[in-house]
């Protein structure tokens, strides 16, 4: 998973939750419509990476400037940050159930002002507003989830909502793929995303609101009504107990922290030495999860196919479907190995496997590169003067360019007509010099240079997905979920999430910025450089949870010991 959370759930949780969900379908049935909520925020962080590049080819001005499509990108995450917040206050004040309708309304509207946008300025409105259901939906969809499911089986059905949003990530690129040869294609794209939010607001409306949150609200009535829905006749007056003593230990906590505010409960956090060893640990996986540039495969894979030579928009989405496809199947391998293997073998063995991809993606892309296609002056004036690039026109040492030097002048390089691997033309970038070039059945690249190996970027890409899914995709919001005392478990955990937020943000607002001025391969190189200083922050600040109680967790913190197993934890606390 790329951002939001997802308990952790083994196999045999797996197995009774089949059994029983099959037995109580009403259970299922409140998982899949919150679910919902992470199938939006998966599609909308995957369906803008194909999007964008139907997005260029309408509007120039986005073409040209890197930072226009940097920003149409990043700012759902941008408001993600706000919808977080403002979602999580939403929760608390008006209950779950109502909070998930807002986001719908919200999605629905974002996605309407994506779809009829006349200017690029609109579709960025559109993102910002998309954005805050995102981050209205991370915060809410799990918890609804995880407060209407019977306590047995609530990892494995909060880990639905992890499944649902690698699921719409990679239903954005089937969609993406559906909709290539229509003529609103990015219109398309995008406005599409607004029919699961109806969809989830008519399902919502018929579904009740989370017992915990109308216990806390003394609607003691409301909140037994509906658990005699979920669980059996004889388990629920147990379920009203463990329910009065849970929501009773959480406010006498939360009077312990102070006065109840955000302000409080953070200030009591960063004053506990146990809770800022665990944020040094918990901080350090999101950061690194983020910068070891997960995001920059998820918003932008069919640019960076691109960048390896494939300049078919059709045929870069295509090739992209194989990393979104990867990145579900990793979140399963996920929930089936993170206990048996421990959390923090998992991160230690993925972020080799990253920088090792990393370092050869760098690699193919520097010996794309650098053996590009040669531009030829009668290629080039082929198509008239006036379509010559002005920069290849006028430069002393035009003899020596080849298709990455046309490219870098923000001009295109029209490939030769027998073949794309012999020299071609360097033109100017505008809609009427690309469709002279492709009238004449030649291939217009703008991102990458043709390139004899530039398959093997994809298979390494598919690698890194690999890698990267079943340890740093998930296991850092296990981290999170387990590391910080129980009356700043919320504190602690919102406090790392908003550093991988904001971490996101930084990444997907600079991506291309940086292939610009250090070439795919410096960027690929860079992001192997943070991924080092990722591994070896895990390994000496990150303390392997696996098997622990919260307890034992605790007093591994208190200790300040950077123990590599729970074995070694458990014997130092028996001796």
């Amino acid at each position: 998973m790329v951002e939001g959370g997802a308990a952790k759930a083994d196999k045999a949780e797996c197995l009774e939750c089949w059994q029983t969900t099959w037995k109580t379908p009403y259970i299922m049935r409140l998982a899949l419509s919150a679910g919902i909520g992470g199938l939006l925020f998966g599609y909308d962080t995957g369906v803008i990476s194909g999007a964008m590049l139907y997005i260029r080819e309408d509007f120039e001005v986005v073409d040209r400037k890197t930072w226009l499509q940097e920003t149409i990108v990043s700012m759902a995450v941008a408001g993600a940050i706000v919808g977080a917040a403002i979602g999580g206050w939403m929760n608390d004040k008006f209950g779950r159930k109502k909070a998930i309708i807002v986001a719908d309304v919200v999605f629905f509207l974002g996605a309407i002002v994506m779809a009829v946008a006349p200017f690029p300025g609109f579709i960025i409105v559109g993102r910002l507003i998309v954005g805050f259901g995102v981050g209205m939906a991370s915060m809410t969809a799990p918890l609804y989830i995880s407060e209407a499911s019977p306590a047995r089986i609530r990892g494995a059905l909060v880990s639905t909502n992890g499944l649902l949003i690698t699921g719409g990530q990679f239903l954005s690129y089937l969609i993406n793929l559906a909709f290539t040869k229509t003529k609103l294609t990015w219109r398309l794209m995008l406005g599409v995303a607004g029919v699961p939010p109806l969809v989830q607001f008519v399902l919502m409306l018929s579904l009740p609101e989370s017992p915990r949150w109308l216990y806390r609200r003394d609607k003691v009535d409301e909140a037994r009504a509906i658990l005699e829905k979920i669980y059996p006749a004889d388990q629920v007056e147990d379920e009203m107990r463990l329910l009065h003593e849970s929501v009773e230990t959480e406010k006498a906590e939360e009077g312990a922290i102070g006065d109840g505010s955000i302000i409080a409960k953070v200030k009591g956090a960063l004053s506990n030495q146990i809770v800022r060893r665990g944020l040094y640990a918990g901080i350090m996986v999101q950061v690194a999860q983020q910068f070891c540039g997960i995001n920059t495969v998820m918003y932008y894979s069919p640019t960076i196919i691109q960048f390896a030579g494939y300049a078919s928009n059709t045929t870069a989405m295509a090739l992209s479907l194989v990393t979104s496809f990867l990145n579900a199947a990793g979140s399963v391998v996920s929930m089936v190995s993170v206990d048996r293997y421990g959390r923090r073998r998992l991160m230690l063995i993925s972020m080799i496997g990253i920088i090792t991809c990393l370092v050869v993606l760098a690699g193919v892309f520097f010996q794309s590169a650098h053996h590009s296609p040669p531009v030829n002056a009668l290629e080039s004036s082929h198509f008239g003067s006036n379509s010559t690039c002005s920069a290849y026109a006028s430069a002393p040492d035009a003899s020596s360019w080849n298709c990455m030097s046309c490219l870098k002048q923000q001009c295109g390089f029209c490939a030769n007509g027998d073949s794309e691997y012999l020299p071609g033309a360097c033109l100017d970038l505008t809609k009427d010099v690309r469709s002279s070039c492709r009238s004449k059945h030649r291939v217009w690249f703008t991102e990458g240079c043709p390139s004899k190996i530039g398959f093997l970027a994809v298979v390494v890409m598919g690698l890194y997905i690999i890698s990267y899914a079943p340890g740093m995709g998930t296991v850092p919001w296990v981290l999170n979920s387990e590391i910080y005392p129980l009356r700043y478990r919320g504190t602690g955990g919102g406090i790392a999430a908003v550093s991988n937020w904001i971490s996101n943000l930084i990444v997907s607002q600079t991506f291309l910025t940086l292939v610009e001025a250090l070439g795919a391969a410096g960027t690929f190189l860079l992001f192997a450089g943070f991924s080092f200083l990722g591994l070896i922050g895990i390994y000496f600040l990150v303390p392997e949870t696996k098997g622990l109680q919260f307890e034992e967790v605790e007093e591994l913190l208190r200790q300040g010991k950077k123990y590599k197993s729970s074995r070694d934890q458990r014997e130092v606390s028996a001796q």
